[in-house]
C-alpha cells in the first residue's frame, strides 16, 4: 500500500479513534497490519483491469481527521432537489454527518442516523449486520477503508415497514484543499420492509477530492430496496463506490446508477441472491466526455434456485472519454430455475472514445436460462439522414437519438418524477447546459 496512508494511520491513529464510531476501531489495527504487507491492485489484477483511479492514489490527500465542516453547512451550499418529489433529506459534507440532529425518524420505527450515533443507540443492530455482507476484507481499497474511515450511516426499517418518502442522501465535497474522505454505511430492510433511497453525489469548487465510500446492504425476505445512486461532480474528482448486496427470499433489489458528470469513477457491486425467488435488476446510464473514465465493475451470485438478475448498462461517450463494463454472473450449483440476462451497450460519438466491455457467465447448474451480450457503435447515419430529412437539424436530431437509447434504463426508474427529472438532465448534458 502507497506509504502515505501508513503514515496517516500510524501518526494520527490515537486521533482517528477519538472521533471514529467504535465498531471501526475493532479491525482498524487489523487493517494496518495487513496493508502493510499488501500491494495495491493494479491493472495487472483481473478485478481492476479498467479501474481509473490509480493516478489519484498518487496524490498528497489531506484526511478531515478532527471532522470538521470547515465553516460551512450543507444546506447553505447545495440543495439536490427533485421537482415533484418530497423526501427526507440526509446531508454529508465530505465525510462528515451534517445534519442538526444525529437520527431522523423516518416513521414506525425506521430511522437513519450516524454510525457513531449507533455505536451508542442501537448496537444489536451494528454487532447482528455490520462486517458480515462484505467478503473481500483484504482488497487494498478496503483495507485503506478500514484503516481511515471514522464514520459513515446507518438505515434501518422494521418487519412490513413501507416507508413512503424516499430517504434522499446529498454528498457534498467542497473543503477548499485537496481532501479524501471515507464513509462505511450499512442499510437493513427487515422482512416485508420497503425503502426508496436517492444518493446524490456532488462537488462545489475545483479541489481535488477522492471519496471512498463502503456500503453494506441488507434486503430481508419479501422486502424491497429501490436505490438510485446520481453523480454529478467534476474532472478533478475521484470517486470509489463499493456495495455489497445480500437479498433474501421473494426479495427485489432495484440498484441503478447515474453518471451524469464526474472526473473518475469506480462503482464496484457485489449482489449475493441468496433465497428462493429473490430478483435483481442492475443498471445504469453514463455520459462521459473530454478525458472522464468510469468503470463499472459488478459480480452477482445466484446461491438458490429461481432467482433472476438483470443487468443493463447503456454509455454515451465523447471526446476522450473511456467507459468500461466488466460484469460477472455466477450460478452456483443447486441454483435451479436461474434466469440471468446481462446486458452492456455503448455509442462513440468520437474516434477517440472508448468503450471496454466484459460479460461473463459462470454456471455450475444445468436448468438455467441466461444470456449476456455487449455492442458499441455509432449512431446510426441513417436514422440521422432520415431526421434531418424531415427538417430536422443535425444537433437535435442527435440529441433525440441519444434520448432514445436512455430511455430503456430510464423504464427502471420506479418513481415517474425521478425518472422525469433524470431524462431533463441527461438532456441538458447532451446539449452541454449547465444541470441545475
Amino acid at each position: 500500500m502507497d506509504s502515505q496512508f501508513l503514515d496517516i494511520y500510524n501518526d494520527a491513529h490515537d486521533l482517528i479513534e477519538k472521533h471514529s464510531a467504535s465498531v471501526f476501531n475493532k479491525n482498524r489495527a487489523e487493517a494496518a497490519t495487513l496493508a502493510k504487507d499488501s500491494v495495491f491492485p493494479t491493472r495487472k489484477t483481473e478485478e481492476y483491469l479498467y479501474c481509473p483511479l490509480f493516478d489519484a492514489l498518487t496524490v498528497d490527500w489531506g484526511i478531515n481527521l478532527n471532522r470538521v465542516l470547515f465553516g460551512l453547512k450543507a444546506e447553505q451550499m447545495f440543495r439536490c432537489t427533485v421537482p415533484g418529489i418530497k423526501t427526507n433529506v440526509v446531508y454529508v459534507v465530505n465525510d462528515v454527518w451534517a445534519n442538526d440532529i444525529q437520527e431522523l425518524d423516518l416513521g414506525n420505527g425506521a430511522f437513519v442516523c450516524s454510525m457513531k450515533y449507533a455505536c451508542e443507540y442501537h448496537k444489536n443492530l451494528i454487532e447482528k449486520y455490520y462486517d458480515t455482507i462484505l467478503s473481500d476484507s483484504r482488497d487494498g481499497f478496503v483495507l485503506l477503508n478500514r484503516m481511515l474511515v471514522q464514520d459513515g450511516f446507518l438505515v434501518y426499517v422494521p418487519e412490513g415497514v413501507e416507508i413512503v418518502l424516499p430517504l434522499q442522501f446529498v454528498n457534498m465535497m467542497c473543503a477548499g484543499r485537496d481532501l479524501m474522505g471515507f464513509d462505511r454505511n450499512l442499510v437493513i430492510l427487515d422482512r416485508k420492509a420497503s425503502l426508496q433511497i436517492i444518493d446524490c453525489d456532488h462537488s462545489m469548487d475545483d479541489y481535488k477530492y477522492f471519496a471512498c465510500r463502503i456500503a453494506e446492504i441488507y434486503v430481508g425476505e419479501a422486502a424491497r430496496l429501490n436505490y438510485c445512486m446520481m453523480e454529478s461532480t467534476h474532472p478533478q474528482m475521484a470517486n470509489l463506490r463499493r456495495y455489497a448486496v445480500a437479498a433474501e427470499r421473494d426479495s427485489v433489489v432495484n440498484l441503478s446508477f447515474f453518471g451524469l458528470d464526474n472526473g473518475v469513477t469506480r462503482n464496484h457491486v457485489e449482489v449475493d441472491l441468496n433465497g428462493e425467488g429473490a430478483n435483481v435488476w442492475l443498471g445504469g446510464m453514463l455520459l462521459n466526455d473530454k478525458e472522464q473514465q468510469c468503470d463499472n465493475f459488478t459480480v452477482i451470485r445466484h446461491h438458490a434456485p429461481r432467482c433472476k438478475s438483470e443487468e443493463m448498462y447503456k454509455y454515451i461517450l465523447d471526446d476522450k472519454a473511456v467507459g468500461a463494463f466488466s460484469g460477472r454472473i455466477v450460478v452456483e450449483h443447486g441454483a435451479q430455475k436461474t434466469e440471468s440476462y446481462q446486458t452492456n451497450r455503448n455509442v462513440c460519438l468520437s474516434q477517440e472514445a472508448r468503450a471496454l466491455g466484459r460479460p461473463q457467465l459462470e454456471i455450475y447448474a444445468d436448468d438455467v436460462k441466461c444470456g449476456h451480450g455487449a455492442t458499441t457503435g455509432m449512431l446510426d447515419e441513417m436514422a440521422l439522414f432520415y431526421m434531418r430529412q424531415r427538417g430536422i437539424g443535425l444537433k437535435e436530431a442527435r440529441t433525440l437519438l441519444l434520448q432514445a437509447f436512455s430511455a430503456e434504463v430510464l423504464e427502471k426508474v420506479e418513481q415517474p418524477a425521478l425518472a422525469d427529472r433524470l431524462k431533463l438532465l441527461i438532456e441538458k448534458r447532451l446539449k452541454g447546459e449547465e444541470m441545475r
